[in-house]
């Protein structure tokens, strides 16, 4: 845990008792503040209360006495409209932060010669990989690293801070909204595509926030940048980045003159002017497809930066293991091979898995984003069928109508049976299954990694049921 002293011996409030607002809680009572915790599910003020949190209920507190409101991610912060909470704070001239500000702040307290180094990962798809492989990278090359933020552990649930040490930080738009004061030393911004608009006011807001990554950066500091999406490309090439830090720039579409870029499969460093063939991306089993060639391309500028080998970075890229819920192979049965690709909640995160492979028996639905799975019509006649499932399967089915053979299953069960029976009887080599939804989770499930698990264990049952047939009808 990291210990938040700043508010020691003041009243603090803090909102929303996920997994962010218990380590803020926590984290605030460790360094001295007297913590008022509040959430409207009575499940998370109990596991809060046994964990022990302060709960109390900040509706009926006075609020002239708070030093701050910590609101959870998750919470409405400006879009589309501020929570009452945050109005309530807004009105009392109390300061609404984030568990990443509070984060920012205590290593701003240090010594400039006792922080550690911060590497900041943002972008619409990619960064829990990108974050999960950079990690993985400096560790390997023997580097004390501590990974999280929005992947895995909790800012403030990590190692108490050390100057030697690398936090290598996955950042969402909701966390960079409410944060100020983060000094990346490394930002990377991946790519930028419609999401979460209704959090964010609409486009612009939602670029502004994920810009927030280089606010703080100076001109000894880089900024790691995407340029295969419009958008990301008119902040590398542009004068829209706050900050200072030095860009270089990334492609998995384009070979660059100066940057890092993978082109048919093999990664080239050119930040020094001439290109050098640095590794073979066939060699990483684990980083299938174009957006995961990004992803690496990513991890090389920024584990560079920070003064590791290239040899050692190839290395560490060829040895990763993946992230679950990632184009994650969990499963084949009856030479049908299983793709659990939940964490796909938007149609450019499913284009890519689209895109990896030339057929597929494709399982989508769930809770619609606005644009729906229309872009990914270039890419309809890889899908050999579609099972759809969820809120969307109506809307969805209209959409591949007279383009993909469609059958509305409801279920995630269901849809995995008729995709599995389907690719059986295809007469395919290798015929895949893919989860790729396109879709938020919250009309079926909790959240996108309840979604996969279910998958995987849809899958496990399913081997339990066709080979012991198999083996009794040879």
């Amino acid at each position: 845990m990291i210990p938040i002293t700043e508010y020691a011996g003041r009243d603090v409030a803090v909102y929303g008792l996920g997994r962010t607002g218990l380590s803020a809680a926590k984290a605030l009572a460790a360094g001295g503040a007297r913590v008022h915790a509040w959430d409207d599910g009575e499940g998370a003020r109990a596991k809060a209360e046994a964990e022990g949190v302060n709960v109390s209920d900040i509706n009926k507190r006075d609020w002239q006495k708070f030093a701050a409101l910590v609101l959870s991610p998750g919470i409405p912060y400006k879009f589309p409209q501020p929570h009452r909470l945050v109005r309530m704070a807004e009105m009392m001239n109390v300061p609404v932060v984030g568990d990443m500000e509070l984060f920012a702040r205590a290593v701003q307290a240090l010594p400039e010669k006792g922080r550690p180094s911060i590497v900041g990962i943002t972008g619409t798809n990619g960064k829990s990989t990108t974050t999960a492989l950079i990690g993985h990278i400096l560790k390997e090359a023997g580097r004390d690293v501590r990974v999280g933020g929005n992947i895995g552990t909790g800012v403030l649930d990590m190692a108490s801070l050390n100057a030697n040490a690398i936090y290598v930080l996955e950042l969402s738009s909701y966390q960079l909204d409410l944060c100020h004061s983060l000094h990346c030393d490394v930002a990377v911004f991946l790519n930028l595509s419609p999401d979460h608009l209704d959090r964010h006011g609409g486009m612009n807001g939602y670029v502004e926030a994920k810009k927030r990554i280089f606010a703080n950066q100076s001109p000894r500091d880089i900024s790691v940048i995407g340029i295969d999406d419009p958008h990301t490309q008119a902040i590398a090439m542009g004068r829209q980045r706050p900050g200072q830090g030095r860009v270089v720039q990334i492609s998995s579409e384009f070979g660059l003159a100066r940057g890092v870029s993978a082109v048919d499969g093999h990664l080239y460093d050119s930040t020094a002017g001439q290109a050098i063939r640095v590794g073979d991306l066939a060699d990483a089993a684990s980083l299938p497809g174009r957006h995961n060639y990004q992803n690496a391309a990513a991890a090389y500028a920024a584990c560079k930066a920070l003064g590791v080998a290239p040899g050692r970075i190839m290395a560490g890229i060829n040895s990763f293991p993946g992230l679950a819920h990632r184009m994650e192979t969990v499963g084949e049965v009856d030479g049908v091979r299983f793709v659990n690709d939940s964490k796909a909640t938007n149609a450019q995160a499913a284009e890519q898995a689209l895109k990896t492979w030339p057929s597929v028996h494709w399982i989508a639905g769930g809770v619609p984003k606005a644009e729906g799975i229309a872009p990914l019509e270039p890419w309809f006649d890889r899908v050999a069928g579609a099972y759809l499932i969820g809120e969307s399967k109506a809307v969805f089915a209209k959409t591949l109508k007279d383009k993909v053979p469609t059958t509305k299953c409801g279920t995630l069960e269901a849809a995995t049976q008729a995709a599995f029976d389907a690719a059986r009887a295809s007469g395919q080599p290798n015929p895949i299954v893919l989860l790729s939804p396109a879709c938020a989770s919250f009309d079926q499930f909790k959240d996108f990694e309840a979604r996969g698990d279910a998958f995987r264990e849809i899958i496990e049952r399913l081997a339990d049921k066709v080979e012991p047939a198999k083996a009794a009808a040879v």
